[in-house]
């Protein structure tokens, strides 16, 4: 079989034109209407003039036509850049700005959220890259508001089940020149004000997508649920390996566990992804002993923390829920522990790379010694086969990600085994997990010093029983007081709901130790104190001094 993407985008894993490629809500979607529907966007886009190289970005749901507008761009040559549904403007501009696409598919009013006014709310700057917005509606879909983009130019709209019609050009045969062509970008975040961009080429998914398939051992009588959105390589790479594996790829737009529910039982669904939420939501859905029989490959990733006993509490239901690991460096599912481990090392993240190729080792951060199996270390990747092609527009990022032998530098903290294994513990830096997404601090605390009357901002994610959250000290400018609604308020109109502080907590000074690289701010110290505040168990209030 091929490893191309133009030869996994057409279907050809599935053995028949007329099988079930996608099941949209529990619709069916055949592998020849799929590759129908990509070469119909592909020869609109085309006639509009997109071609090798352009941008083009996708602020979709999990809908047949995210893929099919991702596998039109790849038949183009273009890149495809990802934007979650869950971004506001100021996050929406940050993506466009830097990603400078000529075109925006979105839909306006999915979800009931005003999608046209967000992206009407945005920084005029961020948007002089975009020509078209096509706007994907389906039958159902409510009215929604019009808006104008604030730009010094036209900007036309075009409804994305009438892109003009035009013939493209057949895919060029499978090629060494042609599937290293750089093809999706995805927005990450660490430490840094903004995001940056991870971009992929074609070969390096393809090869990706099928190495997972393998070690998923998909094939005849496979089927995958695809939970996580496809704008993230965690829903990315699990409808890929679908793909690749000839396994019908189940969906729906929105998170829905009863919906989910019916359709894993309806489809058979063999294969799902998913955080820990997801599945304690999914077990909550039926009173049923064993509610899932048919699944037998349960990948999952720990964000709750009031959730540690899930993988006994679903191997109690009969789910066999296994660690994962992955980045958006080097794909989602670059490694995965399977489900006939015991509970404990399955409860575990990392596992063995689904490539052969993969390699992981820890270094002593301090030293620069790499550290013999068993001891934590900075976990370091050899990933040939899924590694990304760098930063785009940013080559210093991308040149200090990697050692000079070509190692990708992870930022977690974790060990190797002996058996190639190994282990994921923590991030090294101060990066948060929050709703299910790497979030940077610093983007949230930009955003709070921008609410007027504050000096200085420092955030920080704290367990609470409904997941992780963030909590934020600020330092007031004179004469300020804290009016914690007024900065929910501003924090909301602009970013995510989830990045939103569940509180906000004034303090003259920061606490601080002295290292040989200079004051650092002591965010453990802060972090005991926010759980104190939000515990009602410790002494501080919003106004006095941390010491």
């Amino acid at each position: 079989m091929s490893e191309s993407l133009a030869d996994l985008l057409g279907g050809r894993p599935h053995h028949g034109a007329t099988n079930p490629l996608l099941f949209d809500r529990g619709r069916p979607l055949t592998a020849a209407d799929f590759v129908a529907e990509a070469a119909r966007i592909a020869g609109g886009l085309g006639a509009l003039g997109i071609a090798r190289g352009d941008r083009v970005a996708i602020w979709l749901p999990n809908v047949p036509a995210w893929l099919a507008t991702f596998a039109a761009l790849a038949r183009l040559g273009a890149i495809a850049v990802a934007v979650n549904t869950r971004f506001r403007s100021q996050e929406l501009a940050t993506i466009l700005r830097r990603a400078e696409p000529r075109a925006l598919v979105y839909w306006p009013g999915f979800n009931g959220i005003d999608f046209a006014g967000i992206l009407a709310d945005c920084d005029p700057a961020a948007l002089t890259s975009i020509t078209w917005l096509i706007e994907y509606n389906e039958a159902d879909s409510p009215p929604t508001a019009r808006h104008d983009v604030a730009v010094d130019r036209a900007v036309e709209r075009i409804d994305f089940a009438a892109l003009p019609a035009a013939a493209v050009e057949a895919q060029p045969q499978a090629s060494d020149a042609n599937d290293s062509l750089p093809c999706i970008l995805f927005s990450t975040s660490g430490t840094t004000k903004e995001p940056k961009l991870v971009l992929h080429d074609q070969r390096t998914l393809a090869r990706h997508a099928h190495n997972v398939a393998a070690a998923w051992h998909l094939g005849p009588g496979s089927a995958v649920y695809l939970v996580p959105p496809l704008c993230g390589v965690y829903g990315f790479c699990t409808a890929l390996a679908a793909l690749a594996g000839g396994a019908p790829l189940w969906m729906r737009p929105a998170w829905d566990a009863g919906a989910a529910a019916a359709e894993i039982v309806r489809g058979a669904c063999t294969h799902i992804t998913g955080t820990d939420d997801i599945y304690a939501q999914l077990l909550a859905t039926t009173p049923a002993q064993r509610p899932f029989p048919s699944l037998t490959y349960a990948g999952f990733a720990p964000f709750n923390p009031a959730l540690a006993d899930i993988v006994a509490h679903a191997q109690a239901r009969g789910l066999m829920l296994s660690g994962l690991y992955g980045t958006s460096e080097v794909q989602a599912l670059f490694s995965v522990r399977m489900s006939d481990r015991a509970a404990a090392e399955r409860s575990r993240a990392g596992g063995h790379p689904v490539s052969a190729t993969a390699h992981v080792r820890a270094r002593d951060p301090e030293t620069g010694a790499i550290l013999p199996h068993g001891t934590n270390g900075a976990l370091e990747i050899l990933a040939p086969e899924s590694r990304m092609v760098g930063y785009f527009g940013n080559e210093e990022a991308t040149a200090a990600s990697f050692t000079a032998d070509g190692w990708y530098r992870t930022g977690d903290i974790g060990s190797t085994s002996a058996d190639c294994s190994f282990v994921f513990l923590t991030r090294a830096g101060d990066s948060l997990r929050i709703g299910g997404f790497l979030v940077s601090p610093a983007e949230i605390e930009n955003v709070i010093q921008e609410a007027g009357g504050i000096d200085a901002c420092q955030v920080v994610a704290v367990p609470r029983p409904e997941g992780w959250r963030p909590v934020a000290f600020v330092i007031l400018e004179a004469g300020s007081e804290v009016d914690e609604s007024r900065l929910s308020s501003h924090v909301r109109a602009r970013l995510a709901p989830y990045k939103v502080p569940v509180r906000f907590l004034a303090i003259d000074a920061f606490p601080v130790t002295a290292s040989a690289n200079g004051t650092k701010i002591r965010k453990d110290v802060l972090r005991q104190i926010a759980l104190d505040a939000l515990n009602g168990t410790g002494s501080l209030t919003s106004s006095q001094e941390v010491a």
